[in-house]
This record gives C-alpha cells, structure tokens and sequence, in this order.
C-alpha cells in the first residue's frame, strides 16, 4: 500500500510479487467455456503471421467470468469517458477468428 491508501474493511487488496508486476502484452485473446469453466488465453500475434503465442492463460468459473465482465464494461466505460471512444477496427482488419492448440 501506498503512504495516502488507507485500508477499507472488507477491501480485497492485491499483492504483486516482482515475477508478475511486469504484466504480459497481450494484443489478441481467446475464450472458450465448458458448463464449469471459463478459459481465457493471452497471446501475441506479429504483423504477418497466422500464429498466435499463447502468453498467459486464466480458468476461472462462471460467476467470476461474469464478474470480470462487468468490471471491463464499467472500466472501457470510465476509460472513454476520460479519454474518448475507443475505435475499432474496419470489418475484416485487426481481430481475426482463432483457435487454439495444444
């Protein structure tokens, strides 16, 4: 905790070892589900290639992939308030259809 936070009751609070606080980049994502599970994928994929390299990956329940979703939809929302729309690409750039591989 910072020198100004103060700690809340009841507030669930983070702690980062030095292994993780450098993030993974991540510019393409897959999700697939079962009846049990939530199963997101981070990767990278370079300007030419059909192959994305899967960076990190998180399984999760449903209750917490629904949780996690209204929270990026309350955080794009606050984001483009700040900063303005966030754009996206034309039909047919950027994001293309995946599939994953073991």
């Amino acid at each position: 905790m910072g020198k100004n936070d103060k700690e809340v009751p009841g507030q669930l609070t983070f702690e980062i070892t030095p292994e993780v606080e450098g993030g993974v980049y991540s510019n393409v994502a897959s999700v697939v589900h079962n009846p049990n599970e939530f199963i997101f994928d981070f990767a990278v994929v370079l300007p030419g290639k059909n192959a994305a390299k899967v960076r990190a990956r998180v399984i999760t329940n449903p209750a917490h992939a629904k949780q996690f979703m209204m929270a990026l939809e309350e955080n794009v929302s606050r984001y483009e308030k700040a900063f303005g729309e966030i754009k996206q690409p034309a039909a047919g750039q950027g994001v293309m259809p995946t599939r994953t591989v073991h």
